[in-house]
């Protein structure tokens, strides 16, 4: 289609930052949609399914011919942005090929670096952040790389969701356990926030099952001079603590793995509880209702109503335990569907509040024959009793 290759020949040649490929020809869709970020030396493509996000690097030398591939046999619609301007391409199913451009259009739909740096971080730039400089977001200098700002902005979203429950009370000092810590990038940024920032004496423990990303992990702490800021190896469900702990972190723990960390908080009778929960599996295999079939009758339904129930049943189970608990967005949706975290503070829950959320338990698990994990660990060690044996 000759008129197409012209017609993106003049979108390119204004260098847009953002490129989305969308209105898929075939239903169901290899992918629902692909969005394409100007990454300065190429494009950063990232490929949304119904469920997963594939990533893939897009020469400049090549973007002309990629895009061009997916219009004439995947999508029919796309939108480029400029700092200035927005162009659409469609194609009708009579091959036509509609161009038109907008003034102005992209201000709101692709933010401005420049309007980003205004905002108050809690790590704002000027400041000389070691991990930060080593994870390639700052410079040497402390400025945010500008392909960097969005891992930036979700790196300040998370601190600033502890923030938010750190200010409430007057810490003089921390006791942090860090569930399935991996690499660390957030566990380094922590302790930074909590002892050079609100001036916490804290102690920090990270465990995870790899030794030697826990041995590179040490390494780091040493060099950085984090005198309070420990990794062990072992696995969650084992770890045992005897000092009283006041904070518990677990991000992307992988299914019950995120349970077991849950546990150990409630048990520890832990302050604050921050969960970023993965691969809810366990009540995928297990949901099943005469009364609500339409939930199960298809899979990718299920799958996303189980990952939901897994969820909300480990937000009330805190909520019976005397924690306020909230789900919130921790990423947005565009960049990973793992963006749901669990913030539960311990608090002064009514009696009749904590009987409601579990008795919300109750009738879920009932009505879809559940055995969540978490109501199984709490019952054993007598944090949660079962309605026949009050």
């Amino acid at each position: 289609m000759e008129e197409l290759k012209q017609y993106l020949n003049s979108i390119l040649i204004e260098k847009p930052a953002k490129i989305i490929l969308s209105n898929p020809r075939n239903k169901p869709a290899h992918f629902r949609k692909i969005e394409l970020l100007d990454k300065m030396n190429g494009y950063q493509a990232a490929k949304y399914t119904q469920q997963q996000v594939f990533h893939e690097k897009v020469e400049i030398n090549g973007l002309a011919g990629y895009l061009e591939g997916y219009l004439q046999d995947e999508f029919s619609q796309l939108n480029a942005f400029t700092s200035c301007m927005e162009y659409s391409l469609r194609i009708t199913k009579k091959q036509k090929v509609l161009f038109t451009k907008h003034g102005n259009a992209c201000t709101t739909a692709l933010p401005d670096p420049a309007h980003n740096r205004k905002k108050h971080y809690i790590f704002q730039e000027g400041q000389i952040i070691p991990p930060l400089i080593d994870m390639g977001i700052f410079t040497e200098e402390g400025k945010v790389v500008q392909s960097m700002y969005d891992k930036y902005r979700q790196i300040n979203r998370f601190i600033e969701i502890i923030d938010d429950s750190i200010k409430e009370r007057h810490f003089e000092q921390l006791h942090v356990i860090d569930f399935g810590c991996g690499k660390s990038y957030l566990t380094f940024l922590l302790y930074y926030y909590l002892h050079e920032i609100k001036h916490i004496n804290v102690q920090i423990t990270g465990l995870d099952l790899k030794a030697d990303v826990i041995e590179k992990c040490n390494q780091a702490a040493r060099k950085y001079r984090y005198d309070q800021l420990h990794f062990s190896v072992g696995s969650i469900a084992d770890f045992q603590c005897k000092a009283p702990v006041d904070m518990v972190v677990t991000l992307h723990a992988c299914d019950t793995a995120t349970d077991y960390a849950l546990m150990n908080a409630v048990l520890w009778d832990a302050a604050m509880i921050f969960s970023v929960p993965c691969c809810q599996h366990e009540l995928n295999h297990q949901i099943q209702s005469e009364d609500f079939s339409i939930l199960t009758r298809y899979g990718i339904i299920q799958e996303r109503v189980a990952a939901a129930m897994t969820d909300a049943i480990r937000a009330n189970l805190l909520q019976a335990c005397g924690y306020k608990t909230q789900l919130l967005e921790f990423i947005d949706f565009a960049h990973t569907p793992k963006n749901i975290l669990i913030r539960a503070n311990k608090s002064n829950i009514p009696r009749a509040a904590r009987n409601k959320a579990l008795n919300e338990v109750w009738r879920l698990t009932k009505e879809f024959h559940l055995t969540p994990c978490l109501l199984e660990l709490l019952r054993k060690n007598g944090r949660i009793v079962p309605p026949a044996e009050k």
